[in-house]
């Protein structure tokens, strides 16, 4: 296909998770069913941690911001996975695609820091708690979170530009669910040798650097907890750590594997299904890892039911 024959994109072709039709109803109730549960119980979280003050503390401020970038995160793709197939129109703008791929990209990358936020949290309250804190105090936090911001969105806007400079020709198909950014690239009929070479920096310095920041926090907490003497003591460690560690193993083992996988095949429908473990399950499952398990946390939803019932 030739560069020069390229007519202005309108736009792309979302073939989502199945082109069965008989599906598409199973598949409509199964994921407004775990958008709903996303939202709700990421939402809870977030109450729960702002009206309970015994909860004002950066393990639950960080949790608090995590539960709000997971409910961004899901929105960005789900609500118009769920109403193309309710109109049954697989189609998205050129503009919705490239605003959908921004704020995917955006929250992304803050999920990736705010695990390694977390992770460090972790560490200094295990490792060093008589510092804690010292060390965790409002203004480092603070730091932190704008820290993430700032280089999430200027790295999701770097690549959304490059993105633009993209020619596309006639097959504009994604064989996905939402605009992936991968995807969309491998669709140009124009040289996109920038866009890969961008792609593969970003997801060093973006996915594999904080990943190597959790490993080692989690290296010296399990060396911390091995010289602690209470059986009780250790449980309670790990049973801290467990939660946050089964996370982020559902995450980068799925996220990472689609993202270099679909870089460098083009048929990534089975990549699409494994997408919605990280872009669907795992925001999903957070509420229920870190929120019913914790018993700070359901004490906080218990105080929050009673006050609405008191306000009924």
């Amino acid at each position: 296909m030739e560069l020069g024959n390229h007519t202005e994109v309108l736009e792309f072709i979302l073939l989502g998770l199945s082109e069965v039709e008989e599906l598409q109803p199973l598949f409509l109730g199964l994921f407004l069913a775990m958008y709903l549960v996303t939202f709700i119980g990421n939402l809870l979280i977030i109450l729960a941690t702002i009206t309970s003050s015994h909860l004002h503390t950066p393990m639950y401020f960080f949790l608090a911001n995590f539960s709000f970038v997971d409910i961004c995160f899901t929105s960005t793709t789900i609500p118009k996975m769920l109403l193309n197939m309710q109109t049954h129109n697989k189609t998205i703008t050129y503009q919705g695609c490239l605003t959908q791929m921004y704020f995917f990209i955006l929250f992304a990358e803050l999920d990736i820091f705010f695990l390694s936020i977390m992770a460090y949290d972790q560490f200094v309250a295990i490792c060093h708690p008589l510092h804690y804190t010292v060390i965790m105090n409002p203004r480092l936090c603070v730091l932190l979170l704008l820290l993430s911001w700032i280089l999430s969105v200027l790295d999701s806007l770097l690549r959304g530009l490059l993105v633009l400079r993209l020619s596309f020709c006639t097959n504009l198909e994604i064989p996905h669910f939402f605009c992936e950014i991968n995807q969309v690239i491998q669709l140009a009929c124009s040289d996109n040798l920038l866009n890969i070479i961008e792609m593969y920096f970003a997801t060093v310095v973006m996915g594999i650097i904080p990943l190597t920041g959790i490993i080692f926090s989690y290296s010296r907490i399990v060396s911390s907890i091995r010289r602690i003497t209470s059986a009780r003591e250790k449980y309670k460690a790990f049973s801290t750590c467990g939660s946050h560690l089964s996370v982020v193993s559902l995450f980068y083992s799925t996220g990472l594997g689609v993202y270099f996988s679909s870089s460098t095949t083009q048929n990534s429908r089975e990549s699409a299904v494994a997408s919605v473990i990280y872009t669907t399950v795992t925001p999903m499952l957070n509420p229920f890892i870190y929120g019913l398990r914790n018993k700070d946390i359901r004490g906080a939803l218990k105080g929050l039911v009673g006050i609405v019932t008191l306000n009924d």
